[in-house]
């Protein structure tokens, strides 16, 4: 593919999303940017997490992880789906009752200001490096592709990227986002389909043979229950999979954003489910194209990249196929990781603002004018933080997502456990060292577990321990009840 091919699929999906963004965010209110108006039908919202769940890293680094890891994921995914389900009858409902705007008011109102403070911070730092780790994957994507054969700097690149990403964000926001994101789960599903679809053709598989090539392939096992030892292992992933949804999903200010704009908790609990399941399948799909991938390259002689996130983009769009399937591939690409980023961007500007700076007192136009100030800032720390990964020049970002989850999302699910789950009150100025200190014992558990613990290797379960250490740290601060003191 040339860089002009790539840069006019980019243009022509941007001119249809920057429509759709305009018609429904051109009016949008604070409220509007923040909740989406709590107006959003459900179903609606469901298709679209689609697009939001699954971003560039998974568009790319899932089909080729099947080499090392088979369809281990899916154990994994299964523990999404659970963990969906607990957030829509658990914590659902508490944020509609609470009317919540950003879901860490809860932590203010239930603690006090530092721990409120904390969980706006843990998640700042969580969300912009999360957010940064998929979008330079696109932007590695897009220096191969467009920037490299044009001899332009990856600094441009990345303007260029997050500039894209802060375009179609600062009207509309989340009332923007639900409807943007709805075109990108299309694109997304009808890319790998068709992928998949013109890989078969050209190994003369119909229906049945792909079935049967996939299923009888080493690399499509799913279930590990031999090695406790082994990351693949059922239950490290099971359970990885359902706190690490609580935590990503039902914690996390981007994700939960559109899930409180449907118009009540029970349309909400309807579109968790429904996406939640949808999941399952969409990444199921992904899998089995990189089997096909796989065995597309050794039929033909292709040497598989030693970094696996390679694969997908080299066969796409090295001229093996048609140019349409590298056009698939940049389309499903860019709406995959813009969807992430838009979202993530979006969930940093409204923690900013209402949790960080606060807007308590202000006027409408006040709180307007320091969004949008906000909304600036943001793309430009992403666009920092991308440029400076770009410098560790470390692309293997599927463990990354999830390492950095366990890592700061753990404090955050511990306080919203202890909150939820402890009718007590604790002492609210040391809740920051508590969660600073958790994943620092983490980390040193997780340095030496295969010496300590007889050769057990932490895979994402870490994210568990870390909660838990915070919801233990949290057990030594409760302080002696008074008439009157109580925060629900």
């Amino acid at each position: 593919m040339t860089p002009a091919v790539v840069l006019i699929a980019i243009f022509a999906y941007f001119i249809v999303l920057f429509g759709i963004s305009y018609i429904v965010g051109h009016r949008a209110d604070n409220q509007g940017f923040f909740v989406g108006n709590r107006k959003s039908p459900w179903y609606v919202v469901a298709f679209a997490m689609i697009g939001s769940m699954i971003s560039g890293v998974t568009f790319i680094s899932v089909p080729g992880m099947v080499a090392a890891s088979g369809f281990s994921y899916l154990q994994m995914v299964l523990g999404f789906v659970v963990g969906q389900i607990l957030i829509a009858y658990v914590l659902v409902p508490l944020f509609y009752k609470m009317n919540l705007v950003s879901i860490y008011e809860y932590l203010e109102n239930r603690f006090g200001m530092s721990s409120y403070r904390t969980g706006a911070w843990f998640f700042f730092i969580s969300k912009m490096l999360g957010a940064a780790v998929r979008l330079f994957l696109v932007c590695v994507v897009l220096q191969l592709l467009v920037f490299g054969p044009m001899k332009l700097p990856f600094l441009l690149n990345v303007i260029f990227t997050v500039g894209l990403v802060w375009l179609y964000t600062f009207r509309g926001g989340v009332k923007s986002l639900i409807w943007t994101d709805t075109l990108k789960t299309v694109c997304l599903i009808v890319s790998v389909i068709l992928c998949i679809y013109y890989i078969a053709t050209d190994l003369h598989l119909d229906f049945g043979g792909l079935w049967q090539t996939i299923n009888q392939s080493d690399m499509s096992r799913m279930f590990y229950f031999d090695d406790v030892n082994d990351k693949r292992y059922f239950f490290k992933q099971f359970l990885a999979g359902v706190f690490t949804m609580i935590a990503m999903n039902g914690l996390d200010q981007d994700m939960m954003q559109r899930n409180l704009s449907c118009k009540n908790f029970k349309d909400s609990q309807k579109n968790m489910i429904t996406s939640g399941i949808s999941q399952f399948f969409v990444i199921s799909l992904f899998l089995m194209l990189g089997v096909l991938l796989y065995v597309y390259a050794e039929i033909n002689g292709i040497q598989a990249p030693q970094k696996s996130d390679e694969l997908f983009p080299m066969i796409a769009t090295q001229g093996y196929f048609p140019v349409i399937v590298g056009i698939l591939f940049v389309v499903g690409l860019i709406s995959s990781a813009y969807s992430a980023a838009g979202s993530a961007l979006t969930a940093l500007t409204t923690s900013f603002t209402v949790d960080i700076l606060g807007v308590k007192g202000k006027s409408e136009d006040q709180v307007v004018r320091l969004r949008k100030r906000v909304h600036v800032g943001m793309a430009v720390v992403m666009g920092i933080v991308i440029f400076v990964f770009n410098l560790l020049n470390n692309t293997s970002v599927i463990d990354a997502v999830y390492i950095l989850a366990s890592y700061t999302y753990g404090p955050i699910l511990g306080l919203f456990a202890f909150g939820i789950f402890v009718k007590k009150q604790v002492k609210d100025k040391y809740i920051p060292l508590v969660a600073i200190l958790s994943p620092i014992l983490c980390f040193i558990l997780d340095r030496n577990s295969q010496t300590w613990f007889g050769g057990y290797s932490f895979s994402y379960e870490l994210l568990i321990l870390n909660a838990l250490f915070t919801f233990i740290g949290l057990l030594f601060l409760i302080r002696k009840q008074t008439p009157g003191s109580t925060k629900s």
